[in-house]
Parts: C-alpha cells; sequence; structure tokens
C-alpha cells in the first residue's frame, strides 16, 4: 500500500512512527547527564533514533523508568533506516547492593536475635 504513496509521505509516515516508539518507550539510555529513548532492546543489541542519538561506543546505562535495569557496553553501532543499531559486547544485569567475596550458605540464617 505504501508503494502508491509519494516519498514525502513516506517519509513523513516513518517519521511519526519513530515518534510514537519513543514517546511509548519507557526503556532509556542514560550517557552521562544526557538520556536518549530506546525503540527496541533485545539480547544482544538495541535500536535508538539515529536522528536524535549521537554515534554511541563505551559503556552505558538502561534504564526501565526510573528502575536501572543494566550497565552495557556498546561495541558495533550502524544506522539502518533511521535507526542506529548497537550492538553489545556485554550486557550486566544492575544489582542494588555491592557484589560479594564469599558464596552464600543457602540455609544460614538472616540474623541473630540476643539471648535474654
Amino acid at each position: 500500500m505504501l508503494e502508491f504513496l509519494t516519498q514525502e509521505l513516506r517519509e513523513g509516515f516513518e517519521a511519526a512512527r519513530r515518534r510514537a516508539a519513543g514517546r511509548k518507550s519507557r526503556l532509556r539510555v542514560q550517557i552521562g547527564p544526557a538520556a536518549y529513548p530506546v525503540l527496541r532492546l533485545w539480547e544482544d543489541g538495541m535500536a535508538l533514533d539515529a536522528a536524535r542519538v549521537p554515534q554511541l561506543r563505551g559503556r552505558v546505562d538502561v534504564y526501565d523508568g526510573g528502575r536501572h535495569l543494566y550497565q552495557a557496553l556498546i561495541v558495533a553501532t550502524t544506522v539502518d533506516q533511521g535507526e542506529l543499531i548497537c550492538g553489545f559486547k556485554r550486557l550486566t544485569p544492575a544489582q542494588d547492593g555491592p557484589a560479594l567475596d564469599y558464596c552464600r550458605d543457602e540455609g544460614a540464617s538472616a540474623g541473630l536475635l540476643p539471648s535474654s
């Protein structure tokens, strides 16, 4: 159906589709003080709006609203149909607490109560 439309209309529809996808997504990439909406996220990469985002490389943080989901290491980016496709070398889930230096025993108690 789109092949019957003029080139300007097709480009306008594509731009509107990208804007709508960016608005309804809560996912965003944080690079220092700047934040950019994520259009799509999959296991070894993500897609961003190429018109709004500079070429990315290095460590970024991925958020869902205010919740920190992942730390990612971006190693490759390409532009395809107005989307900046970023490939991950590493995608690590964010943790709430510090990393443990030892293995926790599954049967250990959570704490001790003082004797009265």
